[in-house]
């Protein structure tokens, strides 16, 4: 019987990529990637993308896998995603899902089912989201979904969009796209709580460390990439990403260095609320205190001495 799925989730700076190294280590098993802009490659030192040699010999997967100019997919994910997982347990090791992408994690886990799209339509929401901006959008999506508009960022331009489209394909809401908490893979999901200035501090900490890691320079060296028009600035996705979209703003004599830095930690804040609202109206996620590492015979506990949650 192949074992069950685990899945380390909640905000960033939660500390989910140091659980899931000692739980891999302790249960023969391979780290699977949900984070959406960790699937870039070259997006390293924004995206908090643990190095090889970081990773303490344990298998990771889904990394690197998209140029920064290719708009993300979740439905390819979930292909890519559920192969990868169902290969690591017919080898009889444990597969453990781990980020902060709620939807991806979903896109995993549950029946998700995500619809198609339509050229003319979609060209159409791209035509008003260059003129109007995204604030603009989002406030014709909250009208026609509130519940989405709720969970999706008013800057982020490329989901407001989607939405907008699976509500004019499908006559429904988007957020109905989402069934409700039933599980398609066996999973145990796990989920880091931080108290909020706990977390807050830690935020404001990798923000700092990213710029002395050399953010700067791995922007330049992304939005530089290729011929005109190609690059970071290219891509849909991946140029709002976190710190990234902030330093493109500096790069474009928009913001001061300090500006883009302050800004980052601002927007991460307020990402790591919706992350943890995302997750915290599952009723599935079995919740740790992570204010301190969280001792592994503390998550071991929780994962052998529970079944896998099926629905």
């Amino acid at each position: 019987m192949a074992r069950p799925l685990i899945a380390v989730v909640g905000p960033t700076a939660a500390g989910k990529s140091g659980l899931s190294l000692r739980l891999a280590k302790a249960l023969e098993g391979e780290v699977v990637n949900a984070d959406s802009m960790q699937l870039y490659r070259g997006m390293d030192i924004g995206t908090g993308k643990l190095a090889p040699a970081d990773r303490d010999g344990v298998p990771h997967h889904l990394l690197d896998l998209w140029d920064v100019t290719e708009t993300a997919s979740v439905s390819e994910y979930q292909r890519l995603a559920r192969a990868v997982i169902a290969r690591i347990q017919r080898r009889g090791r444990t597969a453990i899902l781990v980020g902060g992408s709620g939807l991806y994690v979903r896109a995993v886990i549950d029946d998700l089912e995500f619809p198609g799209t339509e050229p003319a339509l979609r060209a159409r929401l791209a035509a008003e989201l260059a003129a109007l901006g995204p604030a603009a959008l989002h406030g014709k999506l909250a009208a026609a979904d509130p519940a989405a508009a709720e969970a999706i960022l008013p800057s982020n331009g490329r989901r407001i969009v989607r939405a907008l489209e699976v509500i004019e394909l499908s006559g429904r809401p988007f957020s109905a796209t989402l069934p409700g908490y039933a599980s398609v893979l066996p999973a145990v999901q796990i989920g880091l709580a931080v108290p909020r200035p706990e977390l807050d501090r830690r935020i404001a900490a990798r923000v700092r460390q990213m710029w002395r890691d050399g953010l700067v320079d791995e922007v330049r060296a992304l939005a530089g990439a290729g011929p005109p028009g190609a690059g970071l600035r290219a891509g849909l996705t991946a140029r709002r990403a976190l710190g990234y979209a902030q330093v493109l703003s500096f790069l474009d004599g928009e913001w001061t260095e300090e500006q883009a830095k302050e800004r980052t930690v601002a927007a991460t804040r307020r990402f790591a609320r919706r992350q943890e609202s995302w997750f915290r109206r599952d009723p599935r996620v079995r919740w740790l205190d992570a204010e301190r590492p969280v001792p592994t015979d503390t998550a071991l506990a929780l994962v052998t001495g529970s079944s896998a949650v099926t629905g």
